[in-house]
């Protein structure tokens, strides 16, 4: 399959040295000089594209940005992707980081917000892993207690392209429904950055509370933030699942 992936950091980068690895061949752009990106492109086993060649010629666009940096793509810059080419953003709303973006604010659904600011329908995945487990969580397939991946999307077709690269790149994908559901694997809920399998993330997908995850999102950067020195990774997963106490692995 061929993927264009806009953003080569943690999680883009991440990504794009799985695909390749599994055999997709796999382009990348980012915001640095051309020699930065060529540089990056080579780390990760994959081509370096412009911007406009990204998009070009590909199967799956994945978008691996800042909430606030979506509005900055050109606006033309999916205008002759063909409708069949799947738009996949991996995004995740933090107000400190991505300033306070009204619609998302008052409740829109941060994915929803972003489908509409590209002009396309979006597959949300990739989201609801630390960097550290995207990383080096994976596993093979049937592997005992393999960490699960949620995909939301209104296309079945799509969601299923989709739950085929979230496998080769070592997790269990579990369909969490509607672009419109795709909040209850953003931060502030139970199924966000707690490594869950496949059975435990459908129990946190059904108890997270919309209402309840800017604030609990919120909670968590101070209180991590606060800290003398910033936890590791295994103390950051029992922090995420100590905040609410029907989530599966909480202690």
């Amino acid at each position: 399959m061929k993927i264009g992936i806009i953003g080569t950091g943690a999680i883009g980068g991440t990504i794009a040295k799985k695909m390749a690895q599994a055999s997709h061949e796999v382009k990348v752009n980012n915001t640095d000089q051309a020699d930065k990106l060529q540089t990056r492109a080579e780390e990760l086993g994959v081509e370096a594209a412009t911007l406009k060649n990204v998009v070009k010629d590909v199967d799956v666009i994945i978008l691996s940005l800042p909430t606030i940096a979506i509005p900055t793509l050109p606006k033309d810059l999916l205008a002759g992707v063909p409708e069949n080419v799947i738009v996949v953003d991996t995004s995740n709303y933090y107000p400190f980081r991505d300033a306070d973006i009204e619609e998302i604010k008052n409740g829109k659904v941060e994915s929803i917000w972003v489908s509409e600011q590209l002009g396309r329908p979006v597959v949300k995945a990739f989201n609801n892993l630390l960097a550290e487990t995207l990383a080096n969580g994976g596993k093979n397939s049937g592997a005992e207690d393999r960490i699960a991946m949620a995909v939301a999307g209104d296309d079945p077709q799509a969601k299923k392209v989709i739950a085929a690269l979230v496998n080769d790149a070592g997790y269990d994908a579990v369909d969490s429904g509607r672009l419109s559901e795709s909040w209850r694997h953003q931060p502030g809920t139970p199924a966000y950055c707690t490594e869950l399998n496949e059975e435990e993330l459908k129990q946190a997908l059904s108890d997270g509370v919309k209402e309840a995850a800017p604030s609990l999102r919120d909670k968590a950067i101070a209180d991590l933030s606060a800290l003398p020195s910033y936890p590791s990774h295994p103390e950051v997963v029992d922090y995420n699942r100590g905040l609410f106490q029907k989530n599966p692995k909480s202690k």
